[in-house]
């Protein structure tokens, strides 16, 4: 659906989408016929757009049209058409008696959607900014002797009020020992002198996601929870500084896992550095480790990327801290959107 999104501007919960090379053919039921001819007369209207209206089954329709328009050589999305779905589609097709060979393509739409254009950057960087003025109330939320599950409700209402149509995941608030699983979902422990609290949250603007997290102390910190903030802090920025147009992701990933390395902490950071962000939380890029067999040039990131940068140190039985922060490409470098102070807040 995000890649229908990104074609055609069809924001509902059920379609399929034909490309050929002049026009998008968009099928879709009676529930969203009346929404897509009205997006027409808006400046969300798709050019070449043509509607087909499905009367029984998605399949039916795809198959009934397929066969009416017959093409040689018909891709399709492999990472989301079942076995069985792809195995009635061919014999229905051999039914029309129009001959079609259905073709296993892989990340076409999402290639293209990773490198954003003007409107795409402008609705990020606004959606950056809010969830930024966001996170100043989140930190009027800490206080001792409330739980995780209360502090995440009421982020997600921040979230909301602050003109996001709904939270981008399941906001995270991980506290002392809980903050060593980097996804943890908020429970009832409750916040104590001396945690530190992973905060995670993001929201959905105008279709697009952004993604941010802070790490904070529940009252003062102590000396291990600054000196793990600091190492952390610093892979964060170092790998920000590793940011420009045609540096492979490895590098960027490298720069981040190089910085806790040299503070022996190096098998504290397990996920990637980063992931894109767009119609989805989680797209490419992928600010990841290479592989033994990659060639570590290969990958670069290019201008108009927008991907997050969030390194990391987890200890099991002690706690963890995160800093993440969404960032641009530009011509010439990097731009951090996001705007929230990096340094360690004792609250």
């Amino acid at each position: 659906m995000p890649n229908l999104l990104y074609l055609s501007n069809f924001n509902g919960s059920a379609a399929i989408g034909v490309v050929t090379d002049d026009r998008m053919y968009l099928i879709t039921d009676f529930r969203y016929i009346a929404v897509v001819e009205a997006t027409h007369a808006t400046p969300y209207e798709c050019p070449g757009l043509e509607l087909v209206r499905v009367d029984s089954s998605y399949d039916e329709a795809l198959a009934s049209f397929l066969g009416a328009k017959p093409h040689a050589r018909v891709g399709f999305e492999a990472a989301h058409l079942t076995v069985s779905r792809h195995r009635w589609l061919e014999r229905r097709l051999e039914g029309t008696g129009a001959y079609s060979e259905l073709v296993p393509t892989e990340g076409i739409v999402e290639q293209a959607r990773s490198v954003k254009d003007a409107y795409e950057l402008s609705t990020l960087r606004e959606a950056a900014q809010r969830v930024s003025e966001v996170a100043g109330g989140v930190f009027n939320e800490i206080r001792r002797g409330r739980s995780e599950r209360e502090v995440a409700m009421a982020i997600d209402r921040r979230i909301r009020d602050g003109g996001f149509d709904r939270p981008a995941f399941d906001t995270i608030v991980a506290g002392g020992p809980n903050a060593a699983l980097p996804h943890a979902r908020p429970g009832e422990r409750i916040l104590t002198e001396g945690d530190l609290v992973v905060l995670d949250f993001g929201g959905v603007y105008d279709s697009y996601c952004v993604d941010l997290t802070r790490t904070i102390s529940v009252g003062s910190a102590g000396t291990r929870a600054k000196e793990v903030y600091g190492a952390v802090r610093d892979a964060h920025d170092r790998a920000i500084e590793a940011v420009s147009p045609n540096r492979s992701r490895f590098a960027i990933d490298a720069a981040a896992r190089d910085a806790l390395g040299e503070r022996g902490l190096a098998d504290a950071f397990g996920h990637g550095t980063g992931h894109g962000l767009g119609l989805e939380v989680h797209e490419d890029p992928r600010i990841a480790r290479r592989r033994p067999e990659v060639d570590p040039e290969v990958d670069p990131v290019f201008p108009g990327m927008v991907f997050t940068i969030e390194p990391g140190a987890y200890f099991p039985g002690w706690g963890g801290v995160r800093i993440e922060d969404d960032v641009v490409v530009t011509d010439d470098g990097v731009a951090v959107i996001t705007e929230v102070t990096t340094e360690l807040l004792e609250l």
